[in-house]
C-alpha cells in the first residue's frame, strides 16, 4: 500500500520531511532559504515547522517510534 493511501504513514512521511528539512536549514541554510517560494518553498516552510515547533515535533516522532514499535510484534 502506498503511504499516500496509509495515514500513518503519511504521517510518517511527513514528520521524517520536517525532521529532514530542519537538518538540511541547520546545516546550510542557504540551501533552505533560497527557495521561499514555488513548490521548493516546501521545504523551507517544512524547515520553519521543524524549529518553531521544534518540542511538539520531537514528541510525535518518539510517540510514532512507539506505535511503529507497538505495530510490529
Amino acid at each position: 500500500m502506498s503511504a499516500l493511501f496509509h495515514f500513518q504513514s503519511l504521517l510518517l512521511v511527513l514528520l521524517l520531511l520536517i525532521c529532514t528539512c530542519t537538518y538540511v536549514r541547520g546545516v546550510a541554510p542557504g540551501l533552505v532559504d533560497r527557495n521561499k517560494e514555488g513548490f521548493l518553498g516546501l521545504f523551507w516552510k517544512c524547515a520553519r515547522i521543524g524549529e518553531r515547533l521544534s518540542p511538539y515535533v520531537s514528541l510525535s516522532c518518539i510517540i510514532m517510534a512507539g506505535v511503529k514499535m507497538v505495530g510490529t510484534k
